[in-house]
Parts: structure tokens; sequence; C-alpha cells
């Protein structure tokens, strides 16, 4: 597990992880290639399932990437860049 700029990016989780997070029965959401700004109103995680976004966090310098087989945690409020690379398919769970 990893952290940058807030954000936390474990590559390839053992499935384990996966059915104890239940992440097969979280809402799917997918885009094509594609910019776009988003805050995230709650905490995220999400599961790539396929594609490559580069991320741009509001207020630092630089960015990263992730894609498919990366479990991610994006905390609330934070403002991003999503620049979709190659099409996304992800599950997702919002934090009540």
């Amino acid at each position: 597990m990893s952290e940058i700029f807030g954000v936390k990016i474990e590559k390839n989780p053992p499935p384990s992880k996966l059915a104890d997070l239940g992440v097969t029965s979280w809402p799917k959401w997918g885009c094509p290639p594609s910019k776009f700004p988003w805050t995230f109103k709650a905490t995220e995680t999400m599961y790539l399932l396929e594609g490559k976004v580069k991320v741009n966090v509001d207020g630092f310098e630089g960015s990263f990437e992730i894609g498919a087989g990366d479990l991610v945690v994006f905390p609330k409020g934070m403002k991003i860049t999503w620049d979709v690379i190659e099409a996304v398919n992800k599950h997702y769970s919002l934090e009540k």
C-alpha cells in the first residue's frame, strides 16, 4: 500500500481482500478517454477493472497514474482532475 498526496493505492490486492470488501457487489462506473475535474463528496474506494487514469490533485505539483488491478481510496473533499488515458471500468464504494 502506498500513499500519494493523501490517496491510498494498493497494486493488485489479493483476491481474499477483494472478497472481504465485497468489491464485486459494488456498483460499476466507466467512461471513455476524457478529462474532467472531480470533487469527492464522500470517501470513495475504487477497484479498477480496466483502464488507466492520470490523476492531478489540486494543490499538489505533478500527477500519478492508477490503472487496472489497483485498489484506490480517495478522501472526502479532495478535488482532482481525472485524465482518462485508457477507457475505465471500475467498481466503487462510497462511505455512508
